[in-house]
Formats: C-alpha cells, structure tokens, sequence
C-alpha cells in the first residue's frame, strides 16, 4: 500500500513524519522557483531546502532542479531548446523580468499554445491566469507562470548551506555535466548526503 501525503515545504518537519528519513528525496520539474520569496532574504527558500535535507538519510540523496536564469536573466529570453517541455503545441514564450529595487525579484514566462487538434481534450478555462482565444481558426490558450530567478552560483550556495559542507553536489546542465552542454534549459543538482 502507498501512502501520499501533502505537507508544506516550510512547515514539512511537522507535516509529514519522516521514520527515520528517505533515501531520495526529489523535488523537480522546476517547482522549487514557485516558491516566492515575500521577505527578499530568500529565508523560505532556506528554510524549506533545510527541510528538504533532514528528511535525507545519511548517504541518501537530495535531487532538485530549476531553469537556467543566468541565461534568461542575461539574455532576457528562455534557452532556445527545452528538455522538459517539448511541446508541438507551444508556439511562443514570452519571458520578462520583474526587478525590485534592482534586484531580479521574479521571471514570468507568457506561454501561447496552439490546441486546435486537442481542442476537445483541453480547457484551460478553470485556470484564472488563462485565457482562450481564436485566431485564423485556431484555439489559442494562453498562460502565465511566475518563478523566482536563482542563479546557478547561488542556488549551489544555498544547496551547501542546507545540506552541510560535507555534502557532495554535483550539477549538471540537461542531464549532462555542466559545461557540456551550451546554455542548457535546465540545472539539476544531485546532493548526497554523507554517512
């Protein structure tokens, strides 16, 4: 039998109890950036990655990613090529940046999907944040996401400051080691903890 429960990553300790630890723990699909950050001192990003790295055994491993923003933040535009969202429906992202007091506060990315061979498969209607919409006979569904923008540096940063220092990550750029591949969409960081 499988249990699945929904804890809060800023209160999970009390949530969710542990037994012990995991061997894993896995937070990807670049979900870690919706998490805001209201105080600007980045404390809940802290706090929940702390809480990520209790709930690890010693010797498990922490697995999480999140989008390149140095590149978006840089260049203003996502990467060209995207590993996870490889969609014949998305016709255009729309990237821009929202900076508070001159700091990168957050990235919003306006997508614009073309669904006319699903039409009947797909409602975007119960979202608040989509629109439909048609054009030239096509249905148009249009959708805005919100994400905190860590930079690749940082994020590290926070990751040892959690995890430990004796913890070893390492980050790789699209599944492969950093560097390999130009301007990869995603970093996904592998934390193991120590024994």
């Amino acid at each position: 039998m499988k249990v699945i429960e929904e804890a809060n990553w800023l209160t999970l300790p009390e949530d969710i109890e542990s037994g012990g630890g995991f061997d894993a723990v896995i937070c990807l699909g670049n979900s870690f950036a919706h998490l805001p950050d209201f105080q600007g001192d980045q404390a809940d990003h802290r706090l929940s990655l702390k809480n990520f790295a209790e709930f690890v055994k010693p010797g498990g491993i922490f697995l999480i990613d999140h989008r390149n923003y140095d590149y978006i933040l840089d260049t203003g535009k996502t990467p060209a090529k995207n590993i996870y969202y490889n969609s014949k429906y998305i016709k255009d992202i729309t990237t821009s940046t929202v900076y508070k007091e001159g700091k990168a506060y957050m990235v919003t990315m306006d997508y614009c999907m073309d669904t006319t061979t699903i039409e009947d498969n797909f409602d975007a209607t119960d979202s608040k944040y989509a629109k439909k919409g048609r054009l030239h006979g096509k249905a148009l569904n249009h959708f805005r996401l919100s994400y905190y923008p860590h930079r690749l540096n940082d994020f590290i940063g926070l990751l040892k400051e959690a995890c430990g220092p004796n913890s070893a990550i390492t980050t790789y750029g699209d599944f492969k080691p950093v560097g390999e591949v130009p301007d990869p969409a995603f970093y996904i960081h592998v934390v193991q903890k120590p024994e």
